[in-house]
C-alpha cells in the first residue's frame, strides 16, 4: 500500500500505521490528497484505510489539494463542533455549511474535499 507521513524524525509508512494499536475515536488527515489511494477490488487503499485498520473509529481525509488558509478556517469550525457533539460527520457537515455561507469560502475547492470515513458514532 503506497503512502507515508513525513515526521520531524523520519517517515511513518502506511504499513507501519496499520501495525499500530490505535483506539482513537478520530484521526484527522487535513493535508492534501489523504483520501486518495490505489483502487482495488476491496475499494480504495490509502492512508485513511491504514488508520482504520489500526483501530481508528473515524478518519477525516481529503480528496484533492487543499488551500492552507481556507482549510484552517474549516478545521477551526470542525474541531469546535466536534468538541461539543462528539460526532465527526455532523461536525464536518456544520463546518462545510459554515464555509458555504461565507462568500470568500463558498467555492467547493475550499470545503468539498473533506470526507469523514468510518462509523461516525458519537462519543
Amino acid at each position: 500500500m503506497p503512502g507515508h507521513i513525513v515526521l520531524s524524525k523520519g517517515i511513518l509508512t502506511a504499513e507501519e500505521i496499520r501495525s499500530l494499536d490505535l483506539s482513537a475515536e478520530l484521526v484527522v488527515l487535513s493535508c492534501c490528497n489523504t483520501g486518495l489511494g490505489t483502487v482495488t477490488g476491496d475499494g480504495v487503499l490509502g492512508m485513511y484505510r491504514s488508520f482504520l485498520a489500526a483501530g481508528a473509529a473515524n478518519v477525516v481525509a481529503t480528496l484533492w489539494r487543499i488551500p492552507d488558509k481556507k482549510t484552517r478556517k474549516l478545521m477551526r469550525h470542525f474541531y469546535s463542533s466536534y468538541k461539543r457533539s462528539g460526532d465527526a460527520a455532523r461536525a464536518m457537515r456544520g463546518a462545510m455549511l459554515h464555509m458555504l455561507r461565507k462568500e470568500e469560502t463558498s467555492a467547493p475547492p475550499y470545503w468539498a474535499a473533506f470526507s469523514v470515513i468510518g462509523g461516525t458514532a458519537a462519543i
